[in-house]
C-alpha cells in the first residue's frame, strides 16, 4: 500500500479536481501490473494497472489507495475494469466520500464475490488527500499557509526586504506547493512589496493547470499593474463594498475578475467568505502566501488547515522587522493555536516543518 501511495504522488499538481490514487496489481508474491492516476479525463489508476498486467491479473490482488469507482464519468467505472479482469481480493486504504456514505464501489465488488479489505494506511492516504477529501464533506477548500521565516520568527528584515529569506531547495518546495494549490492567496501588501508572479515556474509541472492568483484588497489600495496582472494564469481580486469603484473599474481592464466579499469586523475581506466564495468555484486546495497581517486574520478566523514553515539559519532581529504571523495574537499561552506535527525534514541548509491545526471543522 506504501507503494500505491507513493505511485499516487506522481499525479501531483495535475490531478485536481480529482483524487490522487495509485495502485498495484499483485500475483504470486510479484507485481505485475502499476498505475496511478494523471489527471482528469484519463484512465483512473485501478484501470492503467490492471491493463499492465493483462491475463496476469486473474486470480491476483489489487492494491488501491482509494475505493475504485462505481459509476460513469469522463470515464468508465473502475469496479467493472476490476470484476471482468478477474482479481480475487483488493486492498482499499480509505473510501471514497464523493462516491456516496455506503462505500457502494466497494459494496459491488463484494456483491460479485471478491472479498475487499479496507483500511490499512486510512491516515496516510487521507492525509494525501486532504484538498479532495474536505471539499467533497464541506464543500471549502483545504488552506494550506505557508510561510518563509529566519530562526527568530521574521518574515523580513526591518527595511522590508525578504528575498531570499531561504535558498535555492526551499523555494523549489514552494514551487511543489503552488502545483498542488488550485488557488493561491496573498495581501495587497505583499503583493504590492513583492510583485509576486503567483506562477508554477518547475519544469516538471509544467503540464499542470495553472493556479487563480488570488489578491485581497479591501479597500481597494492595490495598484492594477505587476506581475499578478501579467501572463495568461487567471487572476481574482476579493475586495469589500469599501473599495471604489475605479479600482474595480481598474483591475477588471487589467484583466482580473473582481469577487466583493462581505467585510469582517476590522472593515477587512471575510476569509472565511473568501474560502466559500473559492470552494463554490470548485477550488479544492487553496495555498496562503501570506504576509504576516493576512496569516494572523486566516489563523484568527479558523480557516487554516495545514501550516507549512521554512526556517532559515538566519537571525534578523529588530523591533521593527516584521514577524511571520502578526495580528492581536493569542493570549494568554493555554489559548495558542496547537498544530499536530505532520513532518521535519532538512531542505539544504533551511528546515521545513509541516503540520495540521488541531481541530475540526
Amino acid at each position: 500500500m506504501r507503494r500505491a501511495l507513493h505511485l499516487a504522488e506522481r499525479g501531483w499538481g495535475r490531478v485536481s479536481p480529482n483524487p490522487l490514487v495509485g495502485a498495484l496489481v499483485i500475483r504470486g508474491g510479484v507485481v505485475v501490473g502499476e498505475g496511478w492516476h494523471e489527471g482528469p479525463g484519463t484512465a483512473h489508476a485501478e484501470v492503467v494497472a490492471l491493463g499492465q498486467a493483462g491475463s496476469r491479473a486473474r486470480g491476483s490482488t489489487l492494491f488501491s489507495s482509494l475505493e475504485p469507482c462505481d459509476r460513469y464519468g469522463r470515464t468508465p467505472p473502475c469496479t467493472r475494469a476490476v470484476i471482468e479482469a478477474g482479481v480475487a481480493r483488493v486492498v482499499v486504504a480509505a473510501s471514497d466520500p464523493h462516491l456516496g456514505p455506503a462505500e457502494p464501489g466497494i459494496a459491488e465488488l463484494r456483491a460479485a464475490g471478491i472479498e475487499v479489505a479496507v483500511g490499512l494506511l486510512r491516515e496516510e492516504a487521507e492525509w494525501q488527500n486532504a484538498a479532495f477529501l474536505t471539499h467533497v464533506r464541506t464543500g471549502l477548500p483545504a488552506v494550506t499557509l505557508k510561510m518563509a521565516m529566519s530562526l527568530d520568527g521574521r518574515s523580513a528584515a526591518r527595511d522590508g526586504s525578504s528575498r531570499w529569506i531561504t535558498g535555492e531547495e526551499a523555494r523549489a518546495d514552494v514551487q511543489r506547493l503552488r502545483a498542488w494549490a488550485d488557488a493561491i492567496v496573498v495581501g495587497a501588501g505583499t503583493a504590492v512589496a513583492d510583485d509576486p508572479a503567483l506562477t508554477v515556474r518547475d519544469p516538471r509541472f509544467a503540464s499542470a493547470s495553472a493556479p487563480l492568483r488570488v489578491v485581497v484588497s479591501a479597500s481597494g489600495r492595490l495598484p492594477a499593474t505587476g506581475h499578478l496582472f501579467e501572463g495568461p494564469e487567471p487572476t481574482l481580486v476579493a475586495t469589500t463594498e469599501r473599495s471604489p469603484d475605479h479600482s474595480r473599474s481598474d483591475w477588471e481592464a487589467a484583466g482580473a475578475e473582481v469577487q466583493v466579499c462581505e467585510a469582517d469586523a476590522t472593515g477587512g475581506v471575510s476569509l472565511p467568505a473568501l474560502v466559500a466564495a473559492l470552494g463554490k468555484r470548485d477550488v479544492q486546495g487553496v495555498l496562503l502566501e501570506g504576509g504576516p497581517t493576512l496569516a494572523w486574520s486566516a489563523i484568527r478566523d479558523g480557516v487554516v488547515d495545514r501550516v507549512v514553515f521554512y526556517l532559515a539559519p538566519i537571525l534578523l532581529g529588530g523591533t521593527q522587522a516584521p514577524s511571520a504571523v502578526e495580528g492581536a495574537g493569542f493570549a494568554p499561552i493555554a489559548a495558542a493555536l496547537r498544530l499536530t506535527p505532520r513532518s521535519m525534514d532538512r531542505l539544504g541548509e533551511d528546515l521545513r516543518w509541516e503540520g495540521d491545526v488541531h481541530r475540526h471543522r
